[in-house]
């Protein structure tokens, strides 16, 4: 396993635990208080929880070896339930949050003694932090100099960007929620705890278009960046048997797991074994430098002899 992917595993584990202390804690605390922020905090959290074990079960899916019902393997479960992840945190997180902020404008709960609350929220900000982190170590695994949005753009790893957003909007949650508990008992107003309510209900629906547009596309097909197909194109004119190549045809089926298709015209005084030779050379420098590409088919042709030769290799 590399250590990109031990410590996406690390990172959900650790928002799991997190979300699960912390839904409970800010249950009991809605209990006790009538808060509704509090309430909606609390089924964000165990969205949450319940999102990490989705996320969980589309990395071992993904992780299964090819078979004859699925010959390129199982790479796009991931994206599947990273999907289902999206639409729960839209429809139970932010729906939910939506309702309780509603109705606790329309049947406003007295103000009590908010001691509670500052607790759990308290104890919540570092915990939430702390998982926070791990995801966003995660994150930065192979970052680079890239600024934050342009790597979560171009991440294709719903282990690794769903994660942490779904951190990074709890820890914005929290803040909303600590706001209208403070706000309403500082102005005697029982309203802004529903107000804050229906905050965390619109943030958690932004976060969730997000998600849904990011595993859509993934799902679909979507292949690789400018900057890599540069990267080919140099790769395949820089082995001195090519003549000409076509624009390589690319899709991800996982976070690391791309299909390469080339088409090449290599030197007319070529045979057909030297160009099967040269196949084989092309494959290993192209993986050399992207491992990502596990599986590469090589359509080539010696153009003086019209001899077409297909070829496909599979780790």
């Amino acid at each position: 396993m590399s250590s990109t992917a031990s410590s996406s595993k690390f990172a959900i584990y650790g928002a799991i635990g997190a979300n699960i202390a912390i839904a409970v804690s800010k249950f009991v605390a809605a209990y006790f208080t009538g808060s509704s922020a509090m309430l909606s905090e609390g089924i964000h959290s165990l969205v949450d929880s319940g999102n990490g074990f989705l996320i969980l079960l589309g990395v071992y899916q993904s992780g299964k070896a090819p078979d004859r019902r699925h010959p390129f393997g199982r790479s796009k479960e991931l994206y599947f339930w990273a999907l289902i992840v999206a639409i729960l945190v839209f429809s139970v997180g932010g729906g939910m949050s939506f309702y309780e902020g509603i109705e606790h404008l329309k049947h406003p709960a007295p103000l009590s003694d908010p001691t509670w609350n500052y607790w759990v929220l308290g104890i919540s900000l570092v915990f939430e932090g702390i998982s926070c982190f791990l995801a966003f170590k995660a994150f930065n695994a192979d970052r680079g100099d890239e600024g934050f949005w342009q790597t979560l753009r171009r991440s294709k790893d719903p282990a690794v960007f769903a994660i942490l957003l779904e951190d990074l909007a709890a820890l914005v949650g929290l803040v909303i929620a600590l706001a209208g508990v403070y706000l309403g008992h500082l102005l005697g107003n029982p309203y802004l705890d529903g107000v804050a309510s229906i905050g965390i209900g619109t943030l958690l629906v932004g976060v969730a278009m997000f998600l849904i547009y990011k595993t859509k596309a993934l799902l679909v097909g979507i292949g690789a960046d400018d900057e890599t197909l540069r990267d080919l194109e140099r790769i395949v004119h820089a082995q001195p048997a090519v003549q000409h190549m076509r624009v390589p045809l690319t899709m991800y089926l996982g976070p690391a797991d791309v299909i390469l298709a080339l088409d090449i015209e290599f030197e007319n005084r070529l045979s057909a074994d030297e160009v099967e030779h040269a196949v084989h050379a092309l494959q290993n420098a192209i993986r050399a430098e992207h491992p990502e590409f596990k599986r590469i088919f090589i359509e080539a042709k010696a153009i003086g002899e019209k001899e077409r030769v297909g070829s496909a290799t599979m780790d």
